[in-house]
């Protein structure tokens, strides 16, 4: 089954796909410019919150390694 797999991979272009010499390349389409309203379709608010609930994620994540880890220690008096 598996015999062969490698001369099978292998790409070797064909005549008919390689453009002859007198003929040029159909042009392609302009690249379309999206902002990231368009990509994300989000409102300015909406980003700024989810920005915001990033912030709050990284800073408590971070102080929670810091206090696993020993780093930093919570002045607990008794």
């Amino acid at each position: 089954m598996l015999d062969n797999l490698r001369s099978q991979a292998s790409f070797t272009p064909d005549e008919e796909e390689l453009p002859e010499s007198g003929q040029s390349e159909a042009p392609k389409p302009p690249k379309i410019h999206r902002s990231i309203d368009q990509i994300t379709g989000t409102t300015d608010r909406q980003r700024l919150m989810l920005a915001v609930m990033l912030l709050v994620m990284v800073c408590l994540l971070g102080s929670l390694f810091l206090l696993i880890t020993g780093t930093v220690v919570l002045p607990v008096s008794y």
